[in-house]
Protein backbone atom coordinates (compact mmCIF):
# COMPACT_ATOMS: atom_id res chain seq x y z
CA UNK A 1 0.00 0.00 0.00
CA UNK A 2 1.35 2.91 -1.27
CA UNK A 3 0.14 6.31 -0.10
CA UNK A 4 0.79 10.30 0.44
CA UNK A 5 -1.36 10.79 3.24
CA UNK A 6 -1.49 9.76 7.11
CA UNK A 7 -3.26 6.29 7.94
CA UNK A 8 -4.95 4.89 11.33
CA UNK A 9 -5.21 1.33 11.74
CA UNK A 10 -6.99 -0.18 13.82
CA UNK A 11 -7.61 -3.48 12.72
CA UNK A 12 -5.25 -6.33 10.98
CA UNK A 13 -2.96 -5.61 7.61
CA UNK A 14 -0.57 -7.88 6.56
CA UNK A 15 1.25 -6.28 3.77
CA UNK A 16 3.66 -3.07 3.02
CA UNK A 17 2.83 0.27 3.85
CA UNK A 18 4.20 3.24 2.45
CA UNK A 19 3.50 6.82 3.76
CA UNK A 20 5.35 10.02 3.05
CA UNK A 21 3.16 11.52 6.28
CA UNK A 22 2.41 9.93 9.79
CA UNK A 23 1.07 6.28 10.14
CA UNK A 24 -0.54 5.51 13.63
CA UNK A 25 -1.03 1.91 14.85
CA UNK A 26 -4.18 1.83 16.90
CA UNK A 27 -4.36 0.06 20.04
CA UNK A 28 -6.34 -3.03 18.22
CA UNK A 29 -4.10 -2.28 15.43
CA UNK A 30 -2.01 -5.38 14.20
CA UNK A 31 0.34 -4.91 11.61
CA UNK A 32 2.40 -8.02 9.76
CA UNK A 33 4.94 -6.51 7.40
CA UNK A 34 6.92 -3.68 6.52
CA UNK A 35 6.31 0.17 7.49
CA UNK A 36 8.34 2.76 5.37
CA UNK A 37 6.74 6.27 6.79
CA UNK A 38 8.46 9.53 7.83
CA UNK A 39 6.78 9.36 11.51
CA UNK A 40 5.14 6.12 13.41
CA UNK A 41 3.17 5.74 16.51
CA UNK A 42 2.06 2.18 18.15
CA UNK A 43 -0.12 1.72 20.46
CA UNK A 44 -1.05 -1.59 19.09
CA UNK A 45 0.83 -4.54 17.95
CA UNK A 46 3.67 -4.42 14.70
CA UNK A 47 5.66 -7.43 13.41
CA UNK A 48 8.21 -6.41 11.21
CA UNK A 49 10.92 -3.58 9.71
CA UNK A 50 10.41 -0.02 10.27
CA UNK A 51 12.15 2.39 8.45
CA UNK A 52 11.04 5.86 9.66
CA UNK A 53 12.46 9.35 11.01
CA UNK A 54 10.89 9.01 14.04
CA UNK A 55 8.89 6.12 16.18
CA UNK A 56 6.83 5.95 18.97
CA UNK A 57 6.24 3.22 20.91
CA UNK A 58 3.20 4.22 23.22
CA UNK A 59 2.36 2.53 26.70
CA UNK A 60 0.34 -0.28 25.08
CA UNK A 61 2.26 -0.02 22.24
CA UNK A 62 4.80 -3.47 20.83
CA UNK A 63 7.08 -3.59 18.00
CA UNK A 64 8.90 -7.32 17.25
CA UNK A 65 11.49 -6.62 14.62
CA UNK A 66 13.55 -4.02 13.25
CA UNK A 67 13.21 -0.53 13.83
CA UNK A 68 15.31 1.74 11.36
CA UNK A 69 14.82 5.67 12.22
CA UNK A 70 16.61 9.16 13.61
CA UNK A 71 14.42 9.22 16.37
CA UNK A 72 13.24 6.06 18.69
CA UNK A 73 11.13 6.71 21.57
CA UNK A 74 9.31 4.25 24.02
CA UNK A 75 7.05 5.05 26.37
CA UNK A 76 7.49 3.22 29.83
CA UNK A 77 5.04 -0.05 29.23
CA UNK A 78 5.50 0.13 25.79
CA UNK A 79 7.58 -2.75 24.87
CA UNK A 80 10.27 -3.61 22.17
CA UNK A 81 11.79 -6.74 20.83
CA UNK A 82 14.40 -6.55 18.20
CA UNK A 83 17.07 -4.51 16.56
CA UNK A 84 17.65 -0.56 16.10
CA UNK A 85 19.56 0.69 13.66
CA UNK A 86 20.07 4.49 14.22
CA UNK A 87 20.33 6.54 10.76
CA UNK A 88 21.91 9.87 10.93
CA UNK A 89 20.11 13.10 11.29
CA UNK A 90 20.25 15.24 7.88
CA UNK A 91 21.64 19.01 9.21
CA UNK A 92 22.34 20.91 6.75
CA UNK A 93 22.23 23.92 8.46
CA UNK A 94 24.48 22.81 11.32
CA UNK A 95 27.34 21.73 9.01
CA UNK A 96 27.34 25.05 7.58
CA UNK A 97 27.77 26.56 10.92
CA UNK A 98 30.43 24.66 12.18
CA UNK A 99 32.54 25.19 8.59
CA UNK A 100 32.44 29.00 9.30
CA UNK A 101 33.78 28.23 12.66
Amino acid sequence: MNLSCNLYVDGEFEGTITSDKEINIGKNGHVKGDIITSRLVVQGFIEGKISAKRVEVKAAGKVNGTIESEELVIEAKGIFEGNSIVKKQSTPALKSQINKV
